[in-house]
Parts: C-alpha cells; structure tokens; sequence
C-alpha cells in the first residue's frame, strides 16, 4: 500500500551493540570444539550471516564439515551460559530506542531481519521491551538467511508495504545486499561490525555514523520514497 511506509532493522551491530560478546562466544565454542581462538576482525565479517555458514566460514579448513552444526550448537550453548553471567551485557545502542520509538509514533511500520534465530531474537526483544514497536519479525528459522532477500520480500508481504516504501537499515555489507537483491532502499550505519567501505561495497544507497544522521535519512525516505 502506497500510505504506508516500513522501516526493516538488523540486530547485531545495529540496534544491539553485540560485538564483545558475539567474539566471546564464538571463542567458548571453539576452545569446547577443540580449536585455537579466532580474531575479532575475521568474526565480524561472519555477524549476520546463518549461524552454520559462519561456523564454516570461521572454522580452520581442515576442520570436518559434519561437524559444523556441532560447532554451531556449541556456540548457542555458550551465548546461553554467558546470558546467566554477572559480567553479561547486550546493551543497545545511544540512540536506537529513542529513534524505534519516533518511528512507530510517527507511524511507519517497523520489522527486523536478523541472523539470529527468533528465540535468540526474543529473547534479545524481551530484555529491552523493544517487540511492542514492531510488526514483522524476520529469523533464520523458515528460510534463507542473510544475503538472500528473503527475510525482506516477507517482512513486504505481511506488512502490505510496496517496495517503494520499504527501507533497510543494517551495519554489514550483507545488510546492503539483502536489500539490493530485493529491490528496496539501503541505509547502512557505522558503528557495528563492518567498516564504511565493506558496507558501500555491499551497496548502501547511503552510510551514516550517527542515529541523527540515520534519522534525517529516514525522514527523507519517509517523505520522498526512493526507487533502486
């Protein structure tokens, strides 16, 4: 529908500052597997994408390939554990309620296309009390994750939103092509995973460093629509 507007939102490295803990994680489920610790700049590029993908993107290459989704349930089993530790936090970002909040007052639609899986993702939505603002959630558990456009083409189909009216706002170059591939506007951010030009390299209509940026973006898209 033309009057409507939706605004899609990754979690990781968007709305949630996720970083420490993602690497903490992926660390645990190595060192349990066996395996020597990765670095935070090769688990970065992997935030976003299916967690069995990122498994076998990370692991060493001689590492066997049945063996991945083990791998994988072990990372989900510490991202358990270290949620019931003293030390743990996922906190959001300065910036991101207060920018979820005018955009739901002010009427747009909002949805989240994530590479977590939607009990992660609500359990992640329940701390902060963020489900009430948004519409559509979009997970990895009924189909492709991340680059495919999947998660975008059914956030557009529940929601009833053309197009023309629809925006994604990530901080990967996965974001970027998600929304590229479904033919929707792009707006990527900087202070999560990847750099400005992995997300430029990925096709963002337009990069921001800051939520007052994002938010003037936003509110140009919101009066003008944009076609790709």
């Amino acid at each position: 529908m033309k009057d409507l507007k939706l605004a899609i939102f990754d979690v990781d490295g968007t709305l949630v500052d996720s970083r420490e803990i993602i690497h903490r994680a992926i660390n645990r489920a190595f060192q349990r597997a066996g395996l020597d610790e990765t670095s935070y700049d090769k688990v970065r590029m992997i935030v976003g994408l299916e967690l069995t993908e990122a498994m076998l993107y990370l692991a060493p290459d001689d590492y066997p390939a049945e063996n991945i989704p083990e791998l994988a349930g072990f990372y989900r089993q510490a991202f358990v554990q270290m949620r019931a530790e003293n030390d743990f936090s996922e906190p959001l970002y300065t910036g991101a309620r207060e920018t979820v909040e005018r955009l739901a007052d002010e009427g747009w639609l909002l949805g989240v296309a994530t590479g977590k899986n939607r009990r992660g993702l609500d359990t992640v939505f329940t701390h902060h009390n963020l489900h009430k603002y948004f519409q559509t959630f979009q997970t990895v558990d009924h189909g492709a994750g991340k680059p495919d456009p999947r998660m975008v083409l059914d956030a557009m189909r529940e929601t009833g939103v053309d197009r023309s009216r629809t925006v994604m706002i990530g901080d990967t170059r996965w974001d970027m092509l998600m929304a590229r591939a479904a033919k929707i506007h792009a707006l990527g951010v900087t202070w999560g995973f990847h750099t400005p030009e992995e997300i430029a390299e990925g096709g963002a209509h337009s990069i921001h460093d800051k939520f007052a940026q994002l938010n003037a973006a936003l509110d140009k898209f919101g009066h003008n629509g944009a076609s790709t």
